[in-house]
Parts: structure tokens; C-alpha cells; sequence
């Protein structure tokens, strides 16, 4: 679903990102991959939750890594360092707490 008043921007190659709701405290984000793309690894000051709509992902996260599939979610604590391989193309639905500003 595309929102005029969100953007989609492509933030890595093969991955689309687009703010679905916001407020200060609260962001919901929608990101679609291709299949192979990935979601460099990255760290934020943001509590963030993924729950994968569609596809397949491995994710890494901290020192683990873990495989997630669709209807499987992850917690990813403020400051540890993450990322994800898009196994089988697909969506995920991130939350992030408070707002990410760079996003808007």
C-alpha cells in the first residue's frame, strides 16, 4: 500500500522502505526485499520489533544468528548491532520505539 504522505525510499539494494504510521513515540515501517538482498548491519539508539509478513530471513543480531520465517518476530534491544539476509523475497513489519526522525 502506498501512503503520499510517506515515501517509499530504498535505503539498500533490492530493499524498499515505507513509513506505514508515526507518532513521537511510536513508528511502524513496512520493508520489502529481494530475494538476496540484504539490510546492512547497522545499530540505532531505538528498541526495535520485526515481525516477518512474508518471506524468508536470516538475521543477525548481536553474536547470534537466526533464521525467521513468516509469522516470526524479533526483539532488538537500543544500541546492539543487527542486520538480515532476505532468504526468500519478502516484507517486514519493523516497530520502533521512540520514532526513528530519520526516517521522516
Amino acid at each position: 500500500m502506498s501512503r503520499p504522505e510517506y515515501p517509499v525510499a530504498t535505503p539498500d539494494k533490492g530493499v524498499q522502505r515505507q513509513v506505514l504510521a508515526e507518532n513521537s513515540d511510536l513508528m511502524v515501517v513496512s520493508f520489502r526485499f529481494e530475494t538476496g538482498a540484504c539490510g546492512a548491519l547497522h545499530n540505532h539508539p531505538h528498541t526495535q520489533s520485526t515481525y516477518v509478513a512474508k518471506g524468508s530471513f536470516k538475521f543477525f543480531r548481536g553474536d547470534e544468528t537466526l533464521v525467521l520465517n513468516v509469522g516470526d518476530s524479533i526483539v532488538i534491544p537500543s544500541n546492539v548491532t543487527h542486520g538480515c539476509e532476505c532468504l526468500d523475497s519478502g516484507e517486514l513489519i519493523d516497530c520502533f520505539t521512540p520514532r526513528r526522525d530519520d526516517f521522516l
